[in-house]
C-alpha cells in the first residue's frame, strides 16, 4: 500500500483504535496504568486539569507568550472543531488567529469554555469513530490535533504549576 492509499480493514480498526485511545487520554487522562503522553495520574487530562482552575486562575497570563488559561481552551476547542469539520469532508479554514480573542473570563463564561470545549471533543470523537475511510491526510489531520492538543495541556499544566521551586 502506498503512502496516499486509504486504509480498509484491520488497518483501519487499528488506527481508529489507536485514536480513540490517544484522545481519550488527551481529554480524560489515561485510560489504564500506563500512558502515551500523560501523567498516569487520575485527572491529567485537558478536562481533568481545567475542571478544578478557577476563573482567576484561567484568566491569569504566563508563560513566554503571556497567555491564559482561558486562551489555551479557546484555542483547543477552535482547532477541535476545524478537525471534525476536516473529518466530516468539510471545508476548513486553517486560519486559527481568531483563537486567541479571549483570555480573560469570568465564573460563567469559564464554565461555558470548558463545557464548550467538552462539546468539541465528544464531538471529534464521533467524527473518528464514524469516519469511513482513512488515508494519509485524514489520519494526519487526527494525529495533529492530538499532538496539538497534548502541546497545550502541557502549557495549560505548567501554568498551574508549584511556582516555589518544587516542581
Amino acid at each position: 500500500m502506498d503512502e496516499t492509499s486509504a486504509m480498509t480493514g484491520s488497518s483501519a480498526a487499528v488506527a481508529v483504535a489507536l485514536l480513540t485511545r490517544m484522545l481519550r487520554e488527551a481529554f480524560e487522562g489515561p485510560p489504564g496504568p500506563w500512558t502515551y503522553f500523560t501523567d498516569t495520574a487520575a485527572g491529567t487530562g485537558v478536562l481533568g486539569t481545567i475542571g478544578a482552575v478557577t476563573a482567576s486562575q484561567a484568566s491569569q497570563p504566563g508563560g513566554p507568550g503571556h497567555t491564559t488559561i482561558a486562551a489555551h481552551v479557546q484555542h483547543i476547542t477552535s482547532s477541535l472543531a476545524i478537525t471534525t469539520r476536516e473529518l466530516r469532508g468539510e471545508p476548513v479554514s486553517r486560519d486559527r488567529s481568531k483563537s486567541w480573542t479571549v483570555s480573560v473570563v469570568d465564573a460563567a463564561g469559564w464554565d461555558a469554555m470548558r463545557a464548550s470545549v467538552r462539546r468539541a471533543y465528544d464531538s471529534l470523537w464521533v467524527a473518528v469513530g464514524t469516519h469511513a475511510v482513512w488515508d494519509e491526510d485524514t489520519l494526519g489531520v487526527a494525529f495533529g490535533a492530538i499532538a496539538h492538543t497534548a502541546y497545550h495541556l502541557g502549557a495549560i499544566r505548567q501554568r498551574l504549576a508549584p511556582r516555589d521551586g518544587t516542581s
